[in-house]
């Protein structure tokens, strides 16, 4: 059992269904599943911003209409946002430059579909959850709650184009109450992956279920052998997570919970795990 402590470290108000976040110079970027903004909170001033990602942007977009925003990553100065492909309206990349504050839009339809070619992933059980962006190549988190419960990692050359080069690995996740758990987000920090993962009692990648908990765990960057894995909760569905900072004894990470309603109200827990 991995020694952690998990505390609440703030609320923002005015995110709903918080998916996925960065930390980057005291700068907590953050995504949501049904809005069109990507969010900006910096911590130390206690302020936050919002960012258009499209013209005439919305938040609490109905789930038949939203881009799912699930995954977001730090490629140099860039941050890449991802839908998760579970519908046609969810395979959008935005690209948001910290330096020039500008947004650029690409489409992912048809990598997605050369994605579930190869995967042998049907047209609903698609659900990228997380990316992570390692040495010219993107690293995809696939989130196994279908009736196949096929988790796996989705490894992609930079170009992440209908030309791109994939392959897929499936990872098998350990369970909470009978249930497997599902890739929820992940990060690389040095040469290790860390990922989230919950269980929800659903078969489905569009209708929320009854969640069952969640886990935190490490995996090899370079095999993608699991090294362990912590159940941190029992009731919460935590989809975000980025690196914090780390001692000689600890690291610490920021992750989000989705709340699944309309509030628009965000908390943020600090997770800490010995080293």
């Amino acid at each position: 059992m991995q020694k952690f402590t998990l505390e609440i470290l703030f609320h923002i108000i005015g995110i709903g269904s918080a998916s996925g976040l960065v930390y980057k110079n005291d700068s907590l970027f953050i995504i949501s599943d049904n809005s069109s903004f990507l969010y900006e909170y910096q911590i130390t001033e206690k302020q936050l911003s919002k960012i258009n990602l499209v013209e005439n942007p919305q938040e609490n977009i109905p789930k038949k209409d939203k881009y799912d925003f699930e995954s977001i990553a730090l490629k140099g100065n860039e941050l890449h946002l991802l839908g998760s492909g579970s519908t046609s309206k969810r395979e959008k990349r935005m690209i948001y430059n910290l330096d020039s504050k500008k947004t650029e839009q690409k489409d992912l339809s048809k990598l997605y579909q050369n994605l579930k070619q190869t995967a042998s992933i049907t047209n609903d059980e698609l659900n990228i959850e997380g990316a992570v962006f390692d040495n010219e190549k993107w690293l995809l988190f696939q989130r196994g709650n279908g009736a196949n419960s096929k988790n796996g990692i989705v490894k992609i050359n930079d170009n992440l184009n209908k030309n791109s080069t994939i392959e897929f690995i499936p990872i098998q996740l350990p369970k909470i109450k009978q249930l497997e758990t599902s890739f929820t987000d992940a990060i690389l920090v040095d040469d290790k992956i860390y990922f989230l993962a919950t269980a929800e009692n659903t078969n489905s990648t569009y209708h929320d279920g009854e969640i069952l908990g969640s886990i935190i765990g490490r995996m090899n960057s370079q095999t993608f052998e699991i090294e362990f894995t912590q159940q941190i909760s029992e009731t919460q569905k935590f989809e975000g997570l980025t690196f914090y900072k780390k001692t000689e004894t600890e690291i610490e990470f920021l992750i989000c919970e989705d709340n699944d309603s309309d509030v628009l109200e965000a908390t943020i827990y600090k997770l800490s795990l010995s080293k």
